[in-house]
């Protein structure tokens, strides 16, 4: 990848250019993490009373009984956002979808292991445990493999 900076008082504003031959998930990430706003928190509900979860903080987020939760070291909280909206905002966070109803935070996850059906078996950080289905395993491996970056 070639970078290019020109720094000159006739620019009003900062411009970003991108020049490939095609899309990548490199140039994808870039993207978001050009776009990364401040510091967002998830709003979510726990008995009636509006809590602001910190993405860092958030294990996993599953989808059950068409009410989408938080996991958390000490809490599932309920979130009031589709799932593809949790995924949408979190994505800068590094949360990956594991399932068709769950979305992990890739930086929480403290040891895996295959099962034998193809799917891995996650363990986060703070002792609780998901599944990866085997249509996400390979991109959470390489995602794995770099660090999360």
């Amino acid at each position: 990848m070639k970078i290019n900076i020109d720094i000159d008082d006739s620019h009003e504003e900062a411009r970003i250019t991108i020049q490939a031959k095609e899309w990548t998930q490199e140039l994808q990430e870039l993207v978001n993490m050009i776009n990364k706003k401040k510091q967002q928190r998830l709003p979510g509900v726990n008995q009636e009373q509006t809590v602001l979860l910190e993405p860092k903080e958030i294990d996993y987020i599953y989808a059950e009984k068409r009410k989408i939760y938080a996991v958390s070291k000490s809490s599932h909280i309920e979130v009031k956002m589709k799932l593809y909206e949790v995924e949408e905002f979190l994505i800068s966070y590094d949360f990956m979808r594991f399932s068709k109803s769950v979305i992990g935070n890739i930086h929480r996850i403290e040891k895996f292991e295959a099962s034998f059906n193809g799917n891995l078996c996650v363990y986060f950080q703070s002792g609780s445990k998901e599944y990866i289905t085997r249509k996400y395993v390979n991109a959470i491996k390489e995602k794995l493999i770099q660090g999360g970056q």
